[in-house]
């Protein structure tokens, strides 16, 4: 059964740090670029980052860039996203997907194969 889990999700104080993960079980993650996905309350889903398959290449929206970092440890199956110097506007459910091994030129949804169920990450200010 193919499944994605998201986990690390919570409630912190603005210029603090979370990192989430995704934990991919019933295939084989090495073969699959992952992208992390948010939606804010009222809002459409918004492409925040990938990493590719083939070569690790990462790719981060303008409102991330030089904050969050995504990386892979295939051995473990799980994508992790470190978010630093968060900010309210981060306030959001946080997806991760699994889709061809590369990244989109741009974060399309349909992009992707398999989605998680989200975590809700909530930066207070």
């Amino acid at each position: 059964q193919v499944q994605l889990r998201e986990s690390g999700g919570g409630l912190v104080q603005a210029g603090g740090s979370l990192r989430v993960s995704c934990a991919a079980s019933g295939f084989t993650l090495d073969y699959y670029a992952i992208g992390w996905f948010r939606q804010a309350p009222g809002k459409e889903r918004e492409g925040v980052s990938c990493i590719s398959s083939s070569d690790d290449s990462t790719y981060y929206a303008d409102s991330v860039k030089g904050r969050f970092t995504i990386s892979r440890d295939n051995a473990k199956s799980t994508v992790y996203l470190q978010m630093n110097s968060l900010k309210p506007e981060d306030t959001a459910v946080y997806y991760c997907a699994a889709g061809p091994p590369s990244c989109p030129l741009v974060a399309a949804t349909d992009w992707y194969d398999y989605w998680g169920q989200g975590t809700q990450v909530t930066v207070s200010s």
